[in-house]
């Protein structure tokens, strides 16, 4: 009998939860890195209403569901039932071309946040710098060091 639990079509993608705050996190991931934002749906606009009281008074309005991508990956997003968001224990590590890309989208992204380890040269990468942004969410952002040969 094989272990093997792995299915063939799996992959994990990020699903934020901004706790009211996810159409201000579209609209600054847009302009900070030039998100492309897809699918936007509202609470008030699914299908089936949620359940009693699952949403605090006034997120009718708010972003059940969204989804935007970055490069390549495709980050999924909602505002949540209520107010306020926590992001601890992992970081988006987004890597880019050239150093004077990753100055200039760490800057984009640490403006109304806060920076971790400003920009420089580590023995990984000739430009790495890790900062949280206003919405909580930790960024590793770097130009990939040489692949050993």
């Amino acid at each position: 009998m094989s272990t093997d639990k792995t299915i063939a079509t799996t992959f994990v993608q990020p699903y934020r939860i901004f706790g009211g705050r996810c159409e201000e996190a579209l609209d600054f991931y847009r302009s900070a890195v030039g998100a492309k934002v897809g699918i936007v749906m509202r609470f008030k606009d699914a299908p089936d209403p949620p359940p009693p009281g699952m949403l605090a008074p006034g997120f009718e309005a708010k972003i059940m569901h969204a989804e935007f991508q970055v490069g390549e990956a495709t980050i999924l997003a909602s505002d949540g039932g209520s107010e306020g968001a926590t992001f601890a224990g992992f970081s988006l590590a987004l890597s880019l071309p050239t150093e004077a890309d990753v100055d200039r989208v760490f800057a984009a992204l640490v403006d109304g946040g806060q920076t971790t380890m400003p920009p420089g040269k580590t023995f990984w990468s000739p430009r790495f710098g890790m900062l949280t942004d206003r919405f909580g969410v930790a960024w590793m952002v770097m130009v990939p060091g040489e692949e050993p040969s």
